[in-house]
């Protein structure tokens, strides 16, 4: 147990979590509510940069949230929550795009766009920005989410639970099932293999530019 969950226990107050968790396992449809408002977001935006095709977003993030429903009471608090349900997202990723490398690689280019993308990432932006500002936002996302999917599935997992997502070493640890130092290691590797991937795409629209630049 946490320290501070250590002190919330000595003087009668319930962990907000281990609450909700609890109720869960209750099967109180308050709970459930009260889930589907709080991870929906993170979730689905956790898996879009996992999948190699963002198209599958919806469809993997609504699979999670049945394993969640599904699966709650083999919750037993040796991580939190958050870490748990991330478990599950990086398990369901995983599977999904192994169904997209035997099914649809011949049929659907890596390059696919979601058609909700826009409504799905409105809540990441800032609502003072102008359209200038915030068409270059959507570029820089674009531009980010297309380079992640150069990378390696595992090294790509690691750098967006620790630089998108905000995970703690620990946490990414226990999400993925591995040791601290491999998850130190993969982020490291994957932050140069991004860094790697955003230069080469960088390089090709600046050549394309120029190209388009000199045929005119």
């Amino acid at each position: 147990m946490h320290i501070f969950d250590s002190l919330l226990a000595q003087q009668g107050i319930e962990d907000p979590e281990a609450g909700l968790t609890r109720r869960l396992k209750c099967r109180e449809s308050e709970a459930y509510a009260e889930l589907i408002e709080k991870y929906p977001k993170p979730v689905f935006g956790f898996v879009y940069r996992l999948l190699d095709c963002p198209d599958d977003a919806p469809d993997v993030t609504q699979e999670v949230f049945v394993k969640i429903f599904r699966n709650i009471d083999d919750f037993r608090g040796d991580s939190t929550l958050k870490t748990w349900i991330y478990r599950i997202a990086v398990h369901e990723a995983s599977n999904r795009r192994r169904w997209f490398n035997r099914h649809r690689r011949s049929e659907v280019s890596i390059e696919a766009k979601n058609e909700e993308r826009g409504s799905a990432w409105e809540w990441l932006r800032d609502s003072r920005e102008g359209p200038f500002e915030q068409l270059q936002h959507v570029e820089r996302l674009d531009l980010v989410e297309e380079a992640l999917r150069d990378i390696d599935d595992r090294l790509r997992a690691a750098v967006v639970m620790r630089d998108l997502e905000g995970l703690s070493y620990n946490e990414i640890a226990v999400s993925l099932e591995v040791s601290l130092g491999t998850v130190k290691s993969r982020i490291l590797r994957g932050r140069e293999a991004l860094r790697t991937a955003l230069q080469r795409r960088l390089s090709g629209a600046l050549s394309g530019v120029r190209l388009q630049t000199t045929t005119e």
